[in-house]
């Protein structure tokens, strides 16, 4: 038996995905970094190692709100894991831009790995995927933005 039980983790990982939902559409990233302890640990695959909820919020806030990603607000979770006995969350989330004007979805998905605190937050989050794929996803969407837009480059 682990040390939290698999109905905390489970209200926490859905209390994390809220706050993403809420941060990705007000632009405020504050909620979702308060998901995490104070000393918490984060290893994103391109953007390398933070330590420290502060320096994950400064992070996710500047990234989210840069202009390639601002449009980057849903973010719903396809499958997800507990191991209840040593902590963990597994899941897949894929990450979606706004419908650039003509209803097509341009999405890539993460694996993130979660480690359960207690408290209702997480120590450690890894997120998993292929940034080449993220960098096309991302640059085909701004291409078909311009493109509807009437300002797409020949």
């Amino acid at each position: 038996m682990g040390q939290f039980t698999r109905t905390e983790i489970e209200a926490a990982f859905q209390h994390f995905q809220e706050a993403a939902d809420q941060s990705a559409k007000t632009g405020d990233w504050r909620a979702w970094a308060d998901c995490f302890t104070e000393d918490a640990e984060y290893y994103e695959h391109h953007y390398g190692h933070m330590h420290g909820r502060e320096a994950i919020y400064q992070w996710i806030q500047e990234t989210m709100t840069d202009p390639a990603f601002a449009d980057m607000r849903n973010f719903p979770i396809d499958w997800f894991v507990v191991d209840e006995e040593r902590g963990w969350v597994l899941c897949s989330v894929w990450n979606e831009m706004d419908d650039p004007g003509d209803g097509s979805l341009h999405r890539e998905y993460n694996w993130t790995m979660l480690h359960y605190a207690g408290d209702g937050r997480f120590s450690y989050e890894e997120d998993m995927y292929n940034p080449m794929e993220f960098g096309r996803m991302v640059k085909v969407w701004h291409d078909t933005k311009d493109r509807l837009a009437g300002s797409a480059k020949k």
